[in-house]
């Protein structure tokens, strides 16, 4: 029992050591992992910026039953696009057509896939800097570590299919999001079933929204090519190589880094 906890301690004093050690190396950038890993970082980044910044809105010109003269109803709408709650408003602040427009709304929810998404890529975002941290301020604690390369692959694997779950939830989601803004919308208007005629007149481009999408799949291809050169620094690689190379105090050689 006492031999035991010795060992941790001076395992804990040794990690100590190494961690208070920190020594600058960019070597392990100009290798697949390194370099990889900071394209993951640009592209969180694209990924939650394109989507979290959006702002937009969509247009219905308005033409009361005694006036020729066309008005303008505005629903402004963005992240994280609940759209049950971005009413029409009338510029100036009047009711056209004698019709109280801020009682009706647009429809749908999308704040669920979006929020997921975003929320993801921040993380995304935080883990790539604290691995690139890693990889180049403690190169020789993560190579002597079975248990860093071992959580790292985890992560990848991981973080490859939340990818693919959040990007396909909110690439469905903007679907449903210009529908819902689009043309389609001067239906579900009460008045304009009645005596208001109502025409669509313009809702803004979602471009940056397909971009955000395209980030998404972009970064799931990363962190699924990049899973190969992290299990290539995992013991499940070449076991052998790596119990023999602890078990004589010695140091494995990079295979990715």
């Amino acid at each position: 029992m006492a031999s035991n906890i010795y060992l941790v301690r001076q395992r804990i004093s040794r990690l100590g050591q190494r961690m208070s050690s920190f020594q600058l190396n960019i070597n392990p950038l100009k290798e697949p992992l390194g370099f990889i890993k900071v394209l993951e970082w640009i592209a969180s980044i694209f990924a939650f910026a394109t989507c979290g910044g959006f702002d937009g809105k969509t247009e219905i010109q308005v033409t009361c039953p005694k006036l020729t003269e066309n008005k303008t109803i505005t629903a402004a709408f963005g992240y994280p696009f609940r759209l049950n709650e971005a009413s029409f408003q009338a510029h100036p602040d009047v009711n056209v057509c004698d019709v109280n427009w801020k009682s009706y709304v647009l429809i749908g929810d999308y704040s669920s896939s979006a929020q997921f998404y975003v929320t993801f890529a921040v993380f995304i975002f935080l883990y790539c800097i604290a691995a690139l941290l890693l990889y180049v301020g403690y190169t020789s604690l993560y190579r002597d570590s079975r248990n860093l390369p071992m959580i790292d692959f985890v992560v990848t694997l991981v973080a490859t299919f939340l990818w693919l779950v959040s990007t396909s939830a909110w690439a469905k989601a903007l679907t449903d999001i210009k529908v819902a803004t689009g043309q389609g919308i001067v239906k579900e208007l009460q008045p304009c079933n009645q005596d208001v005629m109502c025409y669509f007149g313009s809702v803004t481009s979602m471009g940056s929204l397909n971009v955000s999408v395209i980030f998404g799949f972009l970064n799931m291809i990363l962190w699924g090519g990049n899973a190969w050169f992290v299990y290539k620094e995992t013991s499940l690689h070449s076991p052998s190589n790596t119990s023999a190379s602890h078990g004589q105090g010695g140091i494995s050689p990079p295979s990715g880094i």
